[in-house]
């Protein structure tokens, strides 16, 4: 286990892109990242949190050229206004991996609004990055709690101090051309 404390430091992108998982912390709360592109890593945080295996993760893009489908300007359009941000997105998906649809036929992204962390994910591709605690316990606040719940089954953490503002990234859909707020 490795502790950093800079999302920066080229050891985290190395263990990211060699198939590691990390928990850092996004744009919103402390996450357990993977590549979205490494089935065993996405797998791995599945088993590392206790996660039903049906629930899809949310993915952290650098921008919307990193959905998975091709987007229609008209979709461009309406993602425009809420990327960067805290808004996650699920659209609808049918050239995803199926590690990540999860039997589904949507994915949810955001893109973050933290320019360390858009630049770590020009390093890595997509990160699959769902919350930093096993399955109904509350979200870890701080990097030590976070090694409290995980300890050795995560292979670097990275700290990015408390987390002060626990609230949830806004949630939406798109249906069509519709854009529908679910949180």
């Amino acid at each position: 286990m490795l502790l950093l404390h800079d999302l920066t430091d080229p050891r985290l992108s190395d263990i990211l892109t060699s198939g590691g998982i990390a928990v850092i912390r996004t744009d919103t709360i402390y996450g357990v990242v993977a590549v979205a592109s490494s089935e065993e890593s996405v797998e791995l945080i599945y088993t590392v949190k206790s996660r039903q295996p049906h629930k899809q993760l949310i993915v952290l893009i650098n921008s919307v050229d990193d959905v998975s489908d091709d987007s229609s300007q008209e979709v461009l359009d309406i993602l425009a206004p809420l990327w960067p941000g805290r808004n996650s997105v699920i659209l609808p998906s049918t050239q995803a991996a199926a590690w990540l649809l999860r039997g589904g036929d949507s994915l949810a992204y955001r893109v973050p609004d933290d320019d360390t962390l858009r630049a770590l994910l020009r390093k890595t591709g997509p990160l699959v990055a769902p919350s930093a605690n096993p399955e109904s316990l509350p979200p870890a606040i701080t990097i030590d709690e976070a090694i409290a719940y995980f300890g050795d089954d995560v292979d670097v953490y990275v700290d990015g101090g408390t987390v002060t503002d626990t609230n949830p990234s806004r949630l939406y859909q798109l249906e069509g051309d519709t854009l529908k707020q679910l949180r």
